[in-house]
């Protein structure tokens, strides 16, 4: 019988790399999705139009319980995967009550829902290495303690334990991942690597003349994205719903970041790169390392991809994006374009 799956979150990067995967699996693979993505699919659901015939789309919205709820009664899901979040860490400075709202709230709502109409569905929640924060140790494991340094942060941790709380008190095969930062040229324009990998097209195609980032210094565990959805897959897959760890076990400064994606075009990030305070954060997070041992040894998942070929790969499909935008305007205005 054909299993079916629900990704909350499914416009995203981590979403539709996730339903490629599913579908690659031969899953029937639903999403949920705000109507005016239904209404703008060129522009809103842009990273699924080489799948869009292969899935199902429903109009719902995490602030809505009753949408949930009608959504979920209707698929009936075997697996779900609730990636849909207030994700952007900045963003949760200036607005820490949509996050909280989004982020606390439509979790709730959504580990509420399948216990209510689908008990027996398996659920996936995305944690992240933020609840750590400001960690006491080095690297973090499933046991370390959190000690979250934003509001997305905090989110994110209260989502953790009510989705261990609903395995714990209700039976739900309820698993979270603690994925740390995984990135791709899916990632979005504000997000670091992206805004970096994107500022070196601009630069190396003569359109900009600087790039303005916060602190160089911190430092993360970046994976590739593609890689991760692969690992939410194998957590309910296991026998027994648990937390894990996803990390590559190493770290790399975001100045070790520009320097990899300058060198890519065979420039020096030094003559580029101005630090600007304004993209410090309130409080921040210096260095976050994980150790996913347990996902190695429990479920045989590993990186695959070095740190140097995802900076390649993120910078190379830009400069081609880049190049195909060029190509495109220059026939819309040549004397025979469109």
């Amino acid at each position: 019988m054909q299993q079916r799956a629900l990704i909350t979150g499914i416009t995203g990067q981590d979403g539709s790399y996730l339903a490629e995967f599913l579908l690659s699996k031969g899953y029937e693979v639903h999403g949920i999705v705000r109507r005016v993505a239904l209404e703008d699919p060129a522009h809103r659901l842009a990273r699924l139009q080489p799948i869009i015939g292969r899935i199902h789309l429903h109009a719902a919205t995490l602030e809505s319980y009753a949408s949930l709820f009608k959504a979920v009664a209707e698929i009936a899901p075997d697996e779900c995967y609730h990636l849909a979040a207030q994700s952007f860490v900045s963003h949760s400075f200036d607005d820490e009550f949509s996050t909280f709202d989004v982020n606390i709230n439509g979790t709730h709502f959504l580990l509420s829902v399948l216990r209510q109409v689908a008990p027996r569905c398996r659920f996936y929640f995305a944690g992240s290495s933020e609840m750590f924060g400001k960690a006491e140790q080095v690297p973090q494991t499933e046991l370390t303690r959190f000690h979250p340094r934003s509001a997305y942060g905090i989110s994110k941790v209260c989502g953790f334990e009510l989705t261990r709380n609903y395995r714990e008190a209700y039976g739900l095969f309820a698993s979270s991942g603690i994925l740390f930062n995984h990135e791709s040229p899916r990632r979005g324009f504000e997000f670091v690597t992206r805004k970096i990998t994107s500022g070196v097209t601009r630069i190396a195609t003569g359109q900009s003349k600087e790039l303005r980032l916060g602190n160089l210094d911190a430092k993360r565990d970046w994976g590739h994205a593609r890689e991760y959805v692969e690992a939410m897959w194998l957590m309910l897959q296991a026998p027994t719903p648990d937390d894990y760890v996803i990390a590559t076990g190493e770290a790399h400064s975001v100045r070790e970041f520009c320097e990899a994606a300058f060198a890519e075009v065979n420039l020096d990030y030094r003559d580029y790169v101005i630090v600007d305070e304004r993209f410090y954060r309130p409080s921040e997070v210096d260095l976050l390392l994980g150790d996913a041992s347990k996902a190695r040894n429990a479920l045989g998942w590993g990186p695959r991809t070095t740190f140097r070929e995802l900076v390649r790969e993120m910078v190379q499909e830009d400069l081609r994006s880049q190049n195909g935008l060029h190509l495109l305007a220059a026939q819309l205005t040549s004397p025979g374009g469109a």
